[in-house]
């Protein structure tokens, strides 16, 4: 069989892997749950082993290192709440990803009869939304030490990470400069989580002053006029001399994972990926003079912009 067939076959069974795990975590399984009313929960468990998410010892199944530290909900480094939101919301809306091309348009109304932000509609409780922060949080200790260790950040005096969730970037920059003082901006559903987080809307209300913001994973979510509204605001907040860090998957012709997550901007919101190209344009548009684009190694890169 040659290469290009194998390629082939295995993005044929690819999503099953995915949903293996997915449902998985739902039934609670790497929380040491064995559903009594799953007939087949041993088939299930089975698939688990073999992809490596858990261990059979005799009779027992075990979680392995990997999901031990993923996906058992309580594990600080959990993905649990990302997953269950993959599963319940993207899942769904990427079986309408021929209409999200066709059309250009995100499929919240097609699949769940929903117009406005996820924020306000999917996440209808504090709960729903803590354990999707929970997964975001995880994912952003992957992600977010590589992000704050590309650039020497150490002349800045204080860090607000602006949509910063539950603060892994400003915890990861305080760890690597110990002199900075950092702080998040977020919407007041967020806010409310995470005690000391400064509630509101970056669209809308004044930035906390800075002289180094950040922006993880949040202009991939919107339309370029949005985006320059934002960077147009976060340039006339910042003194001379301040920066911008922003954290996203940066697209070239071989990153796969830059590409599957554009597609996924397609079908969840107005935005895309972009490459460090467009995204140096849209930074000199705003004002910025000084602009650069590195790799991390970590599922997100970085770009640094001077004013």
């Amino acid at each position: 069989m040659t290469t290009s067939n194998n390629v082939v076959l295995d993005l044929i069974e690819a999503f099953r892997r995915s949903k293996t795990m997915f449902a998985a975590v739902e039934l609670g399984i790497f929380d040491g749950q064995r559903p009594a009313d799953c007939k087949e929960l041993n088939r299930l468990l089975d698939a688990c082993v073999a992809l490596g998410l858990l261990e059979k010892q005799g009779e027992r199944y075990v979680n392995s290192a990997v999901a031990e530290r993923y996906l058992r909900s309580d594990s600080p480094d959990t993905l649990a709440g990302y997953i269950r939101y993959s599963n319940s919301a993207l899942y769904p809306m990427w079986g309408h990803l021929e209409d999200a091309v066709r059309e250009g348009t995100h499929r919240w109304k097609q699949t769940f009869g929903l117009d406005g932000p996820i924020f306000s509609h999917f996440f209808r409780t504090p709960e729903a939304m803590r354990d999707f922060q929970r997964g975001m949080h995880g994912f952003g200790k992957i992600t977010s030490p590589a992000v704050v260790s590309v650039f020497d950040l150490s002349r800045f005096r204080r860090l607000v990470d602006l949509g910063g969730g539950s603060g892994h970037l400003a915890q990861a920059a305080r760890d690597r400069y110990p002199n900075l003082e950092t702080a998040v901006f977020d919407l007041p559903a967020v806010a409310r989580l995470y005690p000391g987080t400064v509630a509101g809307d970056f669209f809308k209300d004044p930035l906390p002053e800075a002289d180094l913001y950040s922006l993880g994973r949040i202009l991939h979510d919107w339309s370029e006029e949005k985006i320059r509204m934002l960077l147009a605001k976060v340039y006339t907040a910042l003194p001379e001399g301040g920066g911008l860090l922003v954290a996203e998957r940066l697209l070239d012709e071989h990153n796969v994972p830059a590409h599957m997550q554009s597609l996924n901007m397609l079908v969840v919101t107005e935005g895309r990926e972009r490459t460090a190209a467009e995204y140096e344009a849209l930074l000199k548009a705003a004002g910025f003079s000084k602009i650069e684009s590195r790799r991390t190694g970590a599922p997100l890169d970085a770009t640094l912009a001077i004013k």
